[in-house]
């Protein structure tokens, strides 16, 4: 059995049904740390390993840090998100 690469070289973004990113890996040279994209985004480092553990954000982590892409921030970035409180089901 051949041993898969922690990462390729192409970047692309696949989506399922609940919106959630599948298993697309970008080179070496694309990956930011979470401080960087907190940057880029406005966001905090928290909320993006939580988006990221969501499937909702890129991201691997790496030992003990995680990292994304900047594609990968600013396509979660263009997308619709809906801040504030969620309305309850059956209400």
């Amino acid at each position: 059995m051949e041993a898969r690469p922690l990462l390729q070289k192409n970047t692309c973004t696949i989506k399922n049904r609940n919106d959630e990113i599948r298993d697309c890996q970008p080179s070496l040279d694309d990956l930011i740390s979470l401080q960087e994209a907190a940057k880029l985004s406005g966001l905090s480092q928290p909320h993006l390993s939580l988006m990221i553990r969501q499937g909702k954000l890129w991201g691997r982590k790496i030992g003990r840090n995680w990292v994304t892409t900047k594609q990968a921030v600013q396509e979660y970035l263009a997308r619709d998100r809906k801040p504030g409180p969620k309305q309850l089901k059956g209400t």
